[in-house]
């Protein structure tokens, strides 16, 4: 039984999500009692596409091919046409007009007896080669054409033979001496010329236009293709759309909304699967992550709450631990300053009764109750980074770092330390815990220096991406390479009091402090002599461009 919860989740009660596997729903679940889908409700999307892309690409490559053909019978119509039947009926033209130049040329110098006459003749002798030769190159294969062009080739030898060439070559005064027969049988044999150029050209224009006619046929016809063709395509990409519309888009877009549904908070909205067997596939196991994010988000919830009480439990507890440190730290002290107070008041007191052991004694006591005082404040002040101090503001590092050295001025005369930096960055973080880390940090440079070697201490900074990286480099004792990490853990020492003071607590607060604003910090295995802590901070987000002020306003 499912039940809604206030925050509209619904809850499969009697059910252990972690436990319960749910069944799958869809096509398998109801196959014994459900008759079998057929084979083709059974078909994948890809299945589907590669059907209907095959039956197009089918019908396309026919369309295709007959398209091909068409255009090639076109070009070859054309081609003939062009190139043959054309130029023949042309050069046909050219070789008659050739042959009636010569018949001029004969004739003017048979009149007139001026061998100047002859010129045409000449030319035409001259024109009836080019034209024969392109008339036999455009005919070739044509057998008709070529027995056309053969007669009256023979009848313009013969002419050539019997009248042309004997007139051309007499001389001047013999020519005027032709009768009236020789020119009569001159006319008659151009005649016959002429009526073989008129038949060869009857032919070749019925052959044109017999060109003319196949090739508007095959226009025709390439258009009626091309035009199915066109419309064939479009039939295809409307069904292809129609199909992707209904097989594809429907059912996904079905699916869309179901799942918005769901994704919206409506967590009861069943999701129902639709289109191909893989999209119905897809849409049972959305339905079965449903479900399972039902049960899931419910026990989420549940947790979500005890999680909450424990959270609130947690934070009465810091209060009451932050209140029991103050009160501790509070009363841990008072004591011990008594325990001080008291041991020095005794040593001034009974001074000349006490020998040198008791002094010694008394003043192991204060000392070390000042050294308890003093690793109280520490812990206070290690427990406190990130607590009492959090704020996220733009903060001058150089100022930081200049505040620091003035602090530190008495240890910086005492030692003779000289400290330089470069020019350093502003962050976004915590002023006062920024002040703890160079605090820390130069003070450690001053303190662990090496006998008879003023301390050189050097502070950088340079962008390195998103961050800045800073080094602290000193010219002191330096840390060995195995103690490199173990420094940044609170109380822990490398040499002991006597040798130099201090609880252990100083780098494991820059530690803190420096990760507490999501970076890094680390000792440089490699630097020698002395020691380099090289750390890094976010650099601080650009600020955006202020508002444009008037120069005028201003003035």
């Amino acid at each position: 039984m499912a039940a809604r919860t206030p925050a509209g989740v619904v809850e499969e009660r009697g059910t252990d999500s972690a436990a319960v596997p749910l069944p799958r729903v869809g096509p398998d679940s109801d196959a014994g009692s459900a008759p079998a889908r057929s084979r083709v409700e059974r078909w994948t999307t890809g299945r589907w596409l590669a059907v209907v892309s095959g039956v197009a690409l089918l019908v396309l490559a026919a369309l295709g091919v007959v398209g091909g053909w068409t255009l090639a019978h076109s070009s070859s119509v054309t081609s003939d046409m062009v190139d043959h039947t054309s130029p023949a009926l042309v050069n046909s033209v050219r070789l008659e007009m050739a042959v009636i130049n010569q018949e001029t040329g004969v004739r003017g110098y048979a009149l007139s007896g001026r061998r100047t006459f002859l010129q045409p003749y000449t030319q035409g002798l001259a024109d009836e080669k080019t034209a024969l030769t392109a008339i036999r190159t455009a005919i070739t294969g044509d057998r008709r054409a070529e027995a056309d062009l053969q007669q009256m080739l023979d009848r313009v030898r013969d002419w050539q033979r019997t009248i042309a060439e004997p007139v051309a070559g007499a001389s001047p005064s013999a020519v005027r001496s032709l009768g009236p027969g020789q020119v009569e049988a001159g006319k008659t044999s151009f005649d016959r010329i002429r009526k073989a150029a008129a038949t060869q050209q009857d032919h070749l224009r019925a052959e044109r236009s017999a060109a003319r006619q196949r090739l508007s046929h095959t226009t025709r016809l390439r258009d009626w293709i091309f035009a199915a063709t066109a419309l064939v395509i479009l039939l295809l990409a409307v069904l292809a759309v129609e199909g992707l519309r209904r097989g594809i888009t429907s059912p996904l877009l079905r699916l869309s909304r179901d799942t918005r549904k769901v994704s919206d908070g409506d967590f009861g909205h069943a999701i129902e699967a639709t289109g191909p067997a893989d999209l119905r596939g897809l849409g049972d196991d959305v339905e079965t992550m449903r479900r399972r994010l039902s049960q899931e988000l419910a026990a989420s919830n549940l947790a979500h709450r005890l999680l909450t009480e424990q959270a609130e439990d947690l934070q009465r507890s810091n209060s009451e631990l932050e209140q029991f440190a103050y009160v501790a730290s509070h009363d841990l002290q008072e004591p011990l300053r008594k325990v001080a107070s008291f041991c020095q008041l005794l040593e001034r007191r009974y001074a000349s009764e006490l020998d040198d052991r008791a002094r010694t004694y008394i003043g192991f006591a204060v000392d070390g109750a000042n050294r308890m005082q003093t690793l109280i404040n520490d812990l206070l002040a290690f427990s406190r980074v990130g607590r009492l101090h959090n704020d996220q503001v733009p903060v001058d590092l150089e100022q930081i770092h200049d505040a620091t050295v003035d602090a530190l001025a008495v240890a910086v005369e005492e030692s003779g330390a000289e400290i330089t930096r470069t020019e350093l960055p502003t962050v976004t973080g915590d002023t006062t815990q920024f002040g703890m880390l160079f605090q820390n940090l130069l003070s450690n440079a001053i303190k662990f220096r090496r006998p008879d070697h003023p301390p050189r201490i050097h502070v950088s900074a340079e962008p390195d991406g998103d961050f800045w990286r800073f080094s602290v480099t000193d010219n002191g004792i330096g840390i060995d390479r195995e103690f490199s990490e173990r420094v940044f853990v609170i109380f822990q020492r490398l040499h002991t009091r006597d040798t130099y003071e201090g609880n252990g607590i100083g780098l494991a607060m820059c530690k803190k402090v420096v990760e507490l604003h999501g970076g890094t910090i680390g000792v440089d295995p490699e630097h020698s002599p002395g020691t380099r802590v090289d750390f890094t901070l976010p650099a601080a987000p650009a600020a955006p461009p202020g508002p444009a002020t008037d120069p005028a306003a201003d003035a």
